[in-house]
């Protein structure tokens, strides 16, 4: 059996025996978290040349990209914590890793690790809800812990997506951010009201411009992911918890072949250095499934500013996690998991 290839159980295998307690604790010292750093490197075999990509799921890979994705040293440290603590190992010591007598053991517990973070974050930004898990509550419950215990909540607003959707749109001029593209609905109202005369935002003619239906919508999120998402970028939740997940922030204009490439993270904004809300739009598609990429935007604000631009945080943070997905081939192993009706894998 090709060993990147997932197992039908494979959803079952995440969970961390025993109870593992990540308590809120003061940040780390910075020799703490240089030598805590370098202990997580060796301790997942990091080697030069391990990013060349590749088709096979590489789980020391997703680890130690996701903690140099980290933010702020404040989610290097949660991160930190919640690694050696389900490795049995402590963040400071030097002499506790035995590999010789332990590399088994070790390598096990890596692995729940790992895919922990693939079951409860990465697998349900990027699959479909056929293949999501449920998380698991133990290990839930250990990732609150180690953000101070508080229990948060994330509320759905489905009401206010249609709102949001048309801030958005005024916000984005009634375009496709990536393509340009003008929105179908948007472009037969202004049609079927002005005929020929229709224009677009900008006051240009409508019926010279290419239209495409945008796919402006948001995906609701798991808890656990959230909570893993505060562990991989502290704070960052704050930006779309409760009301503040419809804010025009949190929101984009894309037709809807784009949207569902960069749901999938296969299309991805880099910000330009120095240029406010300008990214270069990349993809790791071949490039003839996106022929007009790589180019670059600048996102259009509007001139009252009264609506927020989308978020260069979340943009960024969507970029990491883009690149974690592909080095990795976690993308690729995720895409291979079967899709089970409510979510049951089949009879053995």
């Amino acid at each position: 059996m090709d060993p990147a290839s997932p197992s039908p159980h494979h959803r079952h295998q995440s969970s961390l025996e025993g109870i593992i307690y990540f308590s809120s604790e003061p940040a780390l010292e910075a020799g703490e978290r240089a030598r805590a750093r370098q202990k997580l490197l060796t301790v997942v075999g990091k080697k030069d040349g391990s990013r060349s990509g590749g088709c096979q799921y590489n789980r020391p890979l997703l680890i130690s990209l996701t903690y140099e994705h980290a933010r702020s040293e404040e989610s290097q440290d949660i991160f930190l914590r919640a690694f050696f603590q389900s490795m049995a190992l402590s963040v400071d010591s030097e002499n506790d890793v035995d590999f010789e007598n332990n590399e088994q053991d070790l390598g096990s517990a890596l692995s729940r690790f790992a895919d922990y973070l693939l079951d409860n974050f990465f697998l349900p930004l990027r699959a479909s809800s056929g293949k999501t898990p449920q998380p698991s509550p133990l290990i839930h419950s250990a990732i609150q812990r180690a953000q101070g215990g508080g229990v948060q909540v994330f509320v759905g607003t489905p009401e206010r997506v249609a709102g949001l959707r048309g801030d958005c749109l005024i916000r984005d001029r009634h375009r496709c951010v990536i393509s340009r593209r003008f929105d179908l609905e948007e472009a037969s109202k202004r049609l079927n009201m002005n005929g020929d005369e229709a224009e677009d935002d900008d006051g240009n003619p409508l019926l010279a411009d290419p239209k495409s239906r945008n796919g402006s919508q948001l995906h609701p999120s798991k808890k656990a992911a959230l909570d893993i998402l505060n562990m991989f970028d502290s704070g960052v939740i704050h930006l779309i918890e409760g009301n503040d997940i419809d804010r025009p922030r949190n929101a984009i204009t894309l037709t809807r072949d784009l949207h569902t490439f960069f749901g999938n993270f296969d299309v991805f904004f880099e910000p330009l250095p120095d240029q406010e809300h300008t990214y270069r739009i990349q993809s790791f598609l071949h490039p003839m499934a996106i022929q007009e990429l790589p180019l670059e935007r600048t996102l259009y604000l509007t001139r009252s500013r009264t609506i927020e631009p989308p978020s260069p945080r979340l943009l960024t943070l969507h970029c990491a996690i883009a690149h974690i997905l592909h080095l990795s081939a976690a993308g690729e192993y995720i895409d291979k998991i079967p899709i089970y009706s409510n979510g049951d894998s089949p009879s053995s």
